[in-house]
């Protein structure tokens, strides 16, 4: 019996609360009596009630004003309205006040009837607003847990390559040829790259997808002081839309961003010319975006052919097909122009 839902009823008419009383027990509920609305409100300010039925005609406080007293406690419990055949102006106020349901009180055993569906279904909505707002809490804890796990898998893959990137630096220092070691020293930007992208999403409360304006800032701000000295300074200018990417296709876009300011800062301009390396990430479309790097320096060789080794192109064309898209090289005028347009 400690189980069954416990009721609270309201009403000034002492045969009809104990009847109401008789016939809700027979059906299986605890049941409370109070024969005015102050009472009621001062038992259910000291008990937890499943649920309470108020009587709109009482003397002294009528029913929708002890029902607005329910309404403010801390724990408010679902109310039930009782009201007469006649009162259905009375019964859409005390819906609109906050009952969940109303009965009209009518003579014999339809009303006791009533009474009890209407308990029934309320407490059934009650369970399943406390089931859905335990699933919804559930979810959110879960979902918590996978953001800190995410935030936490991340944080450890930069520190990871930071620690790769450290290893490479380490063995590029050790070499004496220098073609050698500009190949490593340019894994090791390759690296860091991609380690700044899960530095992103470690420090931010997004885990799925990469601020663009932050990180290639954070970017071109290591590039600039990888490639800018004293005798030969490189101007890196970052013009940047807010656009949010999802984690692969900001990896893909910072590197590609890495090769070709990296290719620019050694080519473009002879090595005490100072020059400028515009890097522009703007939305082409509400579904797309336009990654823009360009320089006002020699421009592509007249013979067609990449200077270096030529794997910087090929990681660029393979990062731009990662995105599904094309790398397109403007031609005419002073400078290199290479652009890309990719979905978001």
């Amino acid at each position: 019996m400690s189980d069954a839902p416990h009721i609270l009823y309201i009403d000034d008419d002492e045969g009809l609360r104990r009847l109401t009383r008789r016939v809700l027990e027979r059906r299986g509920y605890r049941v409370d009596l109070a024969e005015s609305g102050p009472e009621g409100v001062a038992m259910a300010a000291q008990m937890a009630y499943d649920l309470v039925a108020v009587d709109h005609y009482m003397p002294g406080q009528d029913g929708l004003a002890t029902l607005a007293q329910l309404r403010d406690l801390p724990s408010a419990p679902p109310v039930i309205y009782v009201t007469g055949s006649e009162e259905s102006r009375i019964a859409v106020a005390a819906l609109k006040a906050g009952a969940v349901d109303y009965v009209v009180k009518t003579v014999g055993e339809d009303f006791f009837d009533l009474l009890a569906s209407a308990i029934d279904e309320a407490l059934a909505a009650v369970r399943l607003r406390a089931g859905k707002a335990q699933a919804e809490e559930q979810l959110r804890a879960s979902n918590e847990r996978l953001q800190a796990l995410l935030g936490e898998v991340n944080h450890r893959v930069a520190n990871s390559l930071q620690l790769v990137s450290a290893f490479v630096h380490m063995q590029a220092r050790a070499l004496v040829d220098g073609n050698a070691r500009a190949a490593l020293e340019d894994t090791q930007r390759r690296i860091a790259a991609i380690a700044q992208v899960h530095k992103r999403l470690y420090t931010s409360d997004d885990v799925e997808t990469v601020d663009m304006e932050e990180y290639l800032g954070a970017l071109i701000g290591e590039l600039e002081q990888t490639w800018s000295t004293p005798l030969s300074r490189r101007n890196l200018q970052l013009f940047a839309e807010p656009v949010k990417l999802a984690t692969d296709k900001a990896v893909a876009v910072g590197i590609i961003v890495n090769e070709l300011v990296s290719n620019a800062c050694k080519y473009a301009y002879d090595a005490a010319t100072p020059g400028d390396v515009r890097i522009m990430l703007s939305r082409e479309t509400p579904d797309s975006f336009r990654l823009r790097v360009e320089d006002d320096g020699c421009g592509m060789p007249a013979d067609g052919v990449a200077h270096g080794t030529g794997l910087g192109s090929k990681i660029v064309r393979a990062m731009a097909d990662t995105l599904r898209t094309v790398i397109e090289f403007e031609t005419g005028g002073p400078g290199t122009r290479v652009s890309l347009v990719g979905g978001l």
